[in-house]
C-alpha cells in the first residue's frame, strides 16, 4: 500500500477526539486507509445493501452488538446514525467512530449539525506527487503526471487513465450525482462536466457556462454545486483584502484531478497533452491541487488564494500564512526565463501587506534563488508547508 501523508495527522487525534471524520472523492483511498490505521475495529460499509439494511433497521442493535468503537464507511447514506452516535459519545469516554464518505455536502451537514465539537474532520484527495515518488520513475515529467493523475487504482491496477477516468465519470454520474440531487438529463450533465474542464483557471461565469452547455444559468449554479459537493471541482476565491486596487472578485474553477480533466478534454495521452493548447492551465490546476494537498494532509486548511485586477494584472497563486503573504507565478515551461518574475516585481511594488520570497513554480528540475525570488522546480511543492 502506497503510504499517505495524512496518516500522522490522523493518529495524533485519536483519543482527542471521540469521532473522526475523513471525506474526499470517490476512490481516492479513504477506505484502504481507514482500514490500514484502524484494522482492530469492526468495519461496515453503508455502501453495501443488506448491511444498509440490518443497520438502519435497527441501529441499537448494531451499537449494542458491536460496542462503542467502529468504522461506518459512506455514512452520508445514514444520516440518522448521527444522533445515536452523539449520545454515545457524550456517555462513552471510550468511545472511538471513524467515518467516512465520499459526499461532502450530504455528510458534513449531518457532522456539523450533529457532531460539533466532537469530530476531527480530514478531507483525503488522490495521491499526490510526494506520496507517489518512491514508486514513479525518475525522469517522469510533470506533463505525464499531469495526464496520469492521482487515483491509487490507476497505480496500484496498472490501468490506463483513459480507461479508468471513462469508468469513473460512468459511476459518478450514475450512481453519485443521483444521490446528491435529481438530475433527469444525466447526458446533458455529463457534457456540463466537460465543458467546466474547459474554463480551467479562469473566473467562473455562469452564464457563459450555461450557454456553452444550452442550459440556463440557475441549472448552471445548480450542477457547479453538486461538482463540488462530490469533490469533482473546486474554486478559489481571490484575494482583495487591504489592496487598493478594483479587484476581480469571481473565484476561478479548478479540477481536483488532472488526470480527470484530460480524460474529459479528449486527451488520450501525454504526449497530446504536450501540444494542447490549455497545457498551461492544466499544469497551474496540478500546483494548486499539490500545494491543497500537501495542506490536507498535516491536516490543514489550504490557505490558497489569487490575485487579479482589472487591468488584467494577475498573481496566479497566493499563500496566506502566518500574516504574510508568498506570492506565486506558475509556469508550465521547463526552462528558467528572466520575464518569469516580471509580474511578481510589479505585484511587489503595489501591494500593501508584508509579503514572504515571491516565488515561480515552473515545469523544469532545478530549485535555486535568484535575487529576492525563488525559482521552484514543481517536484518541490510539497516544501511550500514547512
Amino acid at each position: 500500500m502506497i503510504k499517505r501523508h495524512i496518516e500522522p495527522a490522523i493518529a495524533s487525534l485519536v483519543g482527542k477526539f471521540p469521532v473522526l471524520t475523513i471525506t474526499g472523492p470517490r476512490q481516492s483511498g479513504k477506505t484502504t486507509l481507514i482500514r490500514n490505521l484502524f484494522g482492530d475495529l469492526p468495519y461496515f460499509s453503508l455502501e453495501s445493501p443488506d448491511v444498509y439494511e440490518r443497520i438502519v433497521r435497527d441501529p441499537r442493535e448494531l451499537f449494542a452488538t458491536y460496542g462503542h468503537r467502529m468504522i461506518l464507511d459512506e455514512v452520508q447514506r445514514a444520516p440518522q446514525l448521527l444522533s445515536y452516535i452523539q449520545g454515545i459519545v457524550d456517555d462513552h469516554s471510550e468511545a472511538l467512530f471513524i467515518l467516512s464518505g465520499s459526499h461532502n455536502m450530504l455528510m458534513m451537514e449531518g457532522v456539523s449539525q450533529t457532531l460539533a465539537g466532537r469530530t476531527a474532520i480530514f478531507y483525503l484527495h488522490p495521491l499526490s506527487y510526494a506520496e507517489l515518488k518512491p514508486y514513479l520513475p525518475t525522469d517522469l515529467s510533470a506533463n505525464h503526471l499531469c495526464w496520469q493523475g492521482g487515483y491509487p487504482r490507476i497505480y496500484d491496477k496498472s490501468i490506463p487513465p483513459p480507461a479508468f477516468y471513462q469508468s469513473y465519470l460512468a459511476t459518478y454520474v450514475e450512481r453519485d450525482v443521483r444521490q446528491i440531487k435529481n438530475i433527469s438529463n444525466l447526458d446533458a450533465f455529463t457534457r456540463f462536466v466537460s465543458i467546466c474542464a474547459g474554463f480551467i483557471g479562469q473566473t467562473i461565469n455562469k452564464s457563459t457556462l450555461a450557454s456553452a452547455a444550452g442550459i440556463d444559468r440557475q441549472t448552471a449554479s445548480a450542477w457547479l454545486s453538486v461538482l463540488r459537493t462530490s469533490h469533482i471541482l473546486y474554486t478559489v476565491q481571490p484575494y482583495f483584502r487591504n489592496f487598493k486596487k478594483r479587484l476581480v472578485k469571481s473565484s476561478k474553477l479548478y479540477f481536483r484531478d488532472t488526470g480527470l480533466a484530460c480524460a474529459l478534454l479528449g486527451i488520450n495521452t501525454a504526449e497530446q497533452l504536450l501540444t494542447y493548447y490549455q497545457r498551461g492551465a492544466i499544469f497551474e490546476n496540478f500546483i494548486f491541487n499539490e500545494v491543497s494537498k500537501s495542506f490536507y494532509n498535516n491536516g490543514l486548511t489550504p490557505p490558497v488564494f489569487f490575485w487579479r485586477d482589472n487591468s488584467q494584472h494577475e498573481i496566479d497563486l497566493l499563500l496566506n500564512v502566518g500574516g504574510q503573504i508568498r506570492p506565486i507565478e506558475i509556469k508550465s515551461g521547463t526552462t528558467y526565463r528572466n520575464d518569469y518574475f516580471k509580474q511578481l516585481d510589479w505585484f511587489s511594488k503595489t501591494a500593501d501587506v508584508p509579503l514572504f520570497q515571491p516565488t515561480v513554480i515552473y515545469g523544469g528540475e532545478d530549485s535555486q534563488p535568484i535575487g529576492d525570488h525563488f525559482l521552484m522546480s514543481w517536484r518541490e511543492v510539497g516544501s511550500l508547508v514547512a
